[in-house]
């Protein structure tokens, strides 16, 4: 009996992420609704309750499912490149902005959505995060071999966060963002610059 109950409420949290996923990829993040979430997932709107805490837990649950396929579209970016960290890291930059230009509501989601004040990520969300510097960290030490852990980690988000603010900020139309045609080779072009640089440093 306890494994039906279990297993019926695990059918319906799915059911739950997938509407919620369907919902944010339709209407953007600021649109979703949990009653459009629950007449989607073909439950009652009490029924969101009884699986999660609230709709900003069952948002974390689609940005948990958007991490796992995010981190898998950039290993597999890794295995296709060529052999030395300067292709790693290109395959990865480029790859990434390739994932958020075809699921951007989803992509969006991820770094936009807040939870109401007071209340924190859970520590297993926090870690699926890492993910996004997991794959870059690797490549980077093998251009900077000199650099601790710590300040390689450093460098590792801050690598990140440059070709993240460089697709951000284009998907946004931003006035200071590069145009939508040119961003891939300008994403080529910073990390070109960026592992130039790494490599000179580890050079002198």
């Amino acid at each position: 009996m306890s494994t039906a109950r279990e297993a019926k409420k695990a059918e319906l949290k799915k059911r739950l992420i997938d509407a919620a996923e369907a919902e944010i990829i339709e209407h953007g993040l600021a649109g979703l609704k949990a009653r459009a979430v629950t007449a989607r997932a073909g439950c009652a709107l009490g029924s969101l309750y009884t699986v999660v805490e609230d709709l900003d837990m069952l948002v974390i649950e689609v940005n948990s499912r958007t991490l796992t396929e995010l981190g898998a579209t950039l290993t597999e970016a890794v295995t296709q490149a060529g052999d030395t960290p300067q292709h790693a890291l290109q395959a990865l930059a480029l790859r990434y902005a390739d994932f958020a230009i075809a699921h951007q509501p989803l992509w969006l989601s991820l770094f936009e959505h807040r939870l109401p004040e007071g209340q924190d990520i859970p520590e297993w969300h926090k870690q699926e995060h890492a993910v996004l510097v997991e794959v870059i960290a690797p490549h980077l030490a093998k251009l900077r071999p000199d650099m601790t852990h710590e300040a390689l980690i450093l460098r590792t988000r801050t690598t990140f966060a440059a070709v993240h603010g460089v697709v951000y900020l284009a998907l946004q139309g931003r006035f200071v963002g590069v145009p939508m045609d040119a961003l891939k080779s300008e994403i080529a072009g910073l990390v070109e610059t960026l592992t130039a640089g790494a490599a000179q440093m580890t050079k002198d």
